[in-house]
């Protein structure tokens, strides 16, 4: 795929979350030159990581005019930056519920390189597009920077690449049409005032239909959560405050 674009895929990894993570980034300017970025964080989220690889992107090409094209695989990012980051300025960054925004130093850095490259260039040149890509499933860009974010994380060598498109041997162009990010679960009908049971092990979120099932995930677990929700704009509001994308909540077993 030809575009004018300069082309950027970014991804962010995390073993534990919180654990150690990593970023990584490959960046295709117009003429043709092919720049790969990474780093590594000792304790940190995949989240943070994600934001943090969009980033670093941002920052990198901030004296490069040009319409952007960034590709991530995480729904957070998309709809953080598509959707929510709009309400929660307007909110002094406030979720929702009133709750406090989480990531919110990393979303407030975000924002600035945004309305700084919109203050340094203008009209089309000032772009920025944002795709959604599904993780893992053989986009040779995005597999490439998982790979890269994954190593980071593990404090493996990295060799990045730095260098025209010609000898670079990722397709980095071949990628899908626009894919839609997962978002609401599918409308249910709720049984009285319940739409769903929400509990949180760990890092893993899962949804339950019943407050039996979520009350054995839960019970006795340390530093575990749970809730009640009685909408799907009900659930969505929740999974916001626990800082957790949709497309990563697990039906219950």
């Amino acid at each position: 795929m030809e575009t004018r674009f300069v082309l950027v895929f970014a991804d962010g990894a995390c073993s534990g979350n919180p654990g150690p993570g990593g970023w990584g980034v490959i960046l295709v300017t117009a003429d043709g030159q092919v720049t790969e970025l990474g780093g590594h964080e000792p304790e940190t989220t995949n989240n943070k990581m994600e934001l943090t690889a969009v980033g670093k992107a941002l920052r990198h090409l901030e004296r490069t005019p040009g319409p952007l094209l960034i590709h991530t695989d995480s729904t957070y990012v998309i709809q953080g930056i598509t959707r929510w980051v709009f309400g929660w300025s307007q909110r002094g960054w406030k979720t929702a519920g009133g709750g406090e925004v989480a990531n919110i130093a990393f979303w407030k850095r975000l924002m600035a390189l945004l309305a700084q490259r919109k203050q340094d260039f203008s009209g089309e040149a000032a772009t920025v597009e944002w795709r959604y890509v599904r993780g893992h499933s053989g986009v040779p860009g995005n597999e490439r920077v998982d790979e890269i974010a994954v190593a980071f994380s593990n404090r493996q060598r990295v060799d990045l690449y730095v260098g025209p498109r010609q000898g670079y041997g990722v397709e980095v162009h071949e990628v899908p049409e626009e894919a839609e990010p997962p978002e609401k679960p599918r409308e249910r009908k709720a049984s009285g005032k319940t739409y769903s049971y929400l509990s949180q092990v760990g890092s893993s979120v899962k949804r339950h239909t019943t407050w039996a099932a979520c009350e054995r995930r839960v019970k006795g677990v340390s530093g575990a959560r749970f809730k009640k929700t009685t909408s799907a704009q009900d659930e969505a509001r929740v999974l916001e405050e626990w800082d957790v994308s949709p497309g990563d909540v697990k039906a219950e077993d």
